[in-house]
């Protein structure tokens, strides 16, 4: 089995082969690769972007629902304290001397 490829060697042979100017095959002639390699390691790098977009759309969506409950919340609180603050003046009518 081949050594495997050094992470940043693969990560810069992929910008060049998303960069366009050239064919898959040109480029993986002028690293020194096999075209069905490079084809092989775009393949992976596309399923984890998306990989890594869906997680980033899942965590939006979970601070959108935690967002909302504390909304909820917070308008909640606000009441009950509104509430606190009309009994209390309605006691203290009560007490004050006449």
């Amino acid at each position: 089995m081949p050594t495997p490829y050094p992470p940043e060697f693969r990560r810069d042979v992929i910008a060049v082969a998303r960069q366009g100017d050239h064919s898959r095959e040109q480029v993986a002639r002028s690293f020194g690769i096999s075209a069905s390699c490079l084809a092989r390691w775009l393949r992976i790098a596309d399923r984890e972007d998306t990989l890594a977009n869906a997680s980033d759309t899942s965590d939006d969506r979970a601070l959108q629902v935690e967002n909302r409950e504390l909304r909820k919340r917070t308008k909640q609180l606000e009441q009950e304290n509104e509430i606190l603050r009309r009994a209390t003046a309605y006691f203290a009518r009560e007490t004050l001397p006449k």
